[in-house]
């Protein structure tokens, strides 16, 4: 399941590692972990950074980001609750707090923490763009919120993870308005253990946004996308 291969230009690779919202990402130059819980840590040796959306437990598994950090020297680049959980486990030269609005460089991939419409302490979803300009979308496990047509305008996604399921009030219609409301070339819905969700999802799509293409992901399996959103 670790990434091996480099991205085409103008293309990442990710993959969902679990049924919340674990992606390992690559891009031409890095490689990232975000909210990894319920994966080995033979799968992360070659992380650069971990991004944390929140502390839940779907979301944080602290024993987990020490022993990645211990293994890689990677950055860990945490809301604010997460890091307080993680203060006295990681080397402070290596913890970085990123808030809602702040951006944080890691090489020539920036990441941007933005609103997140979930119940937690600080959530964050993140804003990554690559080295060659792929924008990613990671919403964790955030319901929409109207902000999100603005953002899309703004932002120009290539690319939106959308939550179906599993956390209070996701399903595959929340899932679809964010899609709706962010209009990228390219949506994947995740965040569910009911595969029928993803299914509902994706026919949504189909009849309401027919220019917008789904791309359901098994777990574990490496997709290369691009930035005009075709896999």
């Amino acid at each position: 399941m670790s990434i091996q291969k480099i991205p085409e230009k103008n293309a990442i690779l990710f993959v969902w590692f679990n049924q919340y919202s674990g992606i390992l990402l690559k891009t031409p130059t890095k490689t990232f972990a975000i909210d990894p819980v319920d994966v080995k840590l033979k799968y992360l040796k070659n992380v650069d950074a971990i991004l944390l959306t929140h502390e839940h437990y779907d979301h944080l598994d602290s024993n987990l980001i020490k022993e990645v950090q211990k293994a890689t020297n990677c950055t860990i680049i945490a809301d604010p609750a997460s890091a307080f959980v993680l203060r006295h486990h990681i080397p402070i030269d290596k913890l970085q707090v990123i808030r809602i609005g702040n951006t944080i460089k890691v090489g020539e991939v920036a990441i941007k923490a933005a609103k997140c419409n979930h119940n937690a302490r600080y959530p964050n979803t993140y804003i990554i763009t690559s080295e060659d300009g792929v924008k990613i979308y990671h919403t964790a496990d955030s319901l929409p919120f109207p902000e999100m047509a603005k953002m899309g305008i703004d932002e120009k996604f290539d690319i939106v993870f959308c939550s179906v399921g599993i956390t209070i009030g996701a399903s595959p219609e929340s899932g679809f308005e964010i899609a709706r409301l962010t209009k990228p070339p390219l949506v994947i819905p995740y965040h569910t253990n009911i595969p029928n969700n993803q299914k509902i999802f994706q026919q949504l799509i189909k009849k309401e946004i027919p220019r917008t293409t789904c791309l359901i992901p098994e777990i574990n399996k490496i997709y290369q996308v691009s930035k005009k959103g075709k896999n």
